[in-house]
């Protein structure tokens, strides 16, 4: 059993979880492939596994993000990925274009975003920041297809 087959299971039983192949394939193939759609996920299990449902890869998912195994995100315009780190407070960088997915350590410092002027009584445990812009194969591709045109 390798070091991170130990680790998922591990994780599934403090959590809670009942170690199946699915859960034990979901986990560790997000592991290696973080900010993934759950057709990307099911794809990468099925390589594993055989014949896993896609609707299984989403319950799977679905269970973890529950008990805190995996985060998912939601960005704007984009379908929604998961990744295994979680409890940070880290943020993400995405592209605009393709929709590449990177992860951004907390922000610090005094930059006025990053508290709210008001909580509105509400008791604020969690920031969720999303930086946009290109990712640099977009930004080439574009500055490739205006020299093109030009």
């Amino acid at each position: 059993m390798s070091h991170q087959e130990k680790f998922v299971r591990e994780s599934l039983k403090a959590a809670g979880l009942r170690i199946t192949a699915p859960r034990l394939a979901v986990l560790e193939w997000l592991s290696g492939h973080p900010h993934t759609t759950a057709d990307q996920v099911a794809a990468g299990v099925r390589e594993r596994l055989g014949s896993v449902s896609t609707q299984t890869v989403y319950d799977v998912l679905g269970a973890c993000a529950g008990v805190n195994l995996v985060r998912r995100i939601e960005p704007a315009g984009h379908p929604a990925r998961f990744e295994t780190r979680t409890g940070d407070n880290h943020h993400h960088l995405v592209c605009r274009s393709c929709g590449r997915t990177e992860d951004v350590d907390c922000v610090h410092g005094s930059a006025p975003c990053l508290e709210p002027s008001t909580t509105a009584g509400f008791q604020v445990d969690e920031a969720e920041v999303v930086f946009w812009g290109l990712c640099p194969d977009c930004v080439n591709n574009h500055h490739h297809n205006e020299e093109v045109s030009a």
